[in-house]
């Protein structure tokens, strides 16, 4: 076979049943909720440290 070619035996039918059990959900770790800072720094100040490191 030269490059390009490629046997249609190996190629998957157009009627194959597809198993979900692998397959990967985007969704499975989504929360719903909030986040709270604890600290005597505020948020800005951090963001202002993270430029700084950047």
């Amino acid at each position: 076979m030269g490059f390009g070619s490629y046997d249609e035996s190996e190629q998957e039918s157009e009627d194959t049943d597809y198993d979900d059990d692998g397959a990967v959900s985007v969704h499975e770790h989504d929360h719903d909720g909030e986040v709270t800072v604890e600290g005597e720094v505020s948020p800005d100040d951090l963001v202002d440290r993270l430029q700084d490191m950047k």
